[in-house]
């Protein structure tokens, strides 16, 4: 399976949102930043937000958020 370069992102979060995410993260049997994505994937599914996708290649394409 190919992989794909991932990029950081740094912020800042209310301490009791970061617990919640935690919660949520260990009932879903995934790491924080894993859970955060999938959040986010899900949000720009259900709000109709393309998400640009990197290829294995490091080229973009532009395609419809997923929601799992």
């Amino acid at each position: 399976m190919a992989t794909t370069k991932t990029a950081t992102l740094t912020f800042r979060i209310d301490p009791g949102l970061k617990e919640a995410l935690r919660t949520a993260a260990q009932q879903e049997h995934r790491s924080i930043a894993n859970m955060v994505e999938v959040l986010i994937r899900d949000y720009c599914g259900r709000n109709g937000i393309n998400i640009e996708e990197a290829n294995p290649s490091g080229s973009t394409r532009r395609g419809p958020a997923t929601s799992n």
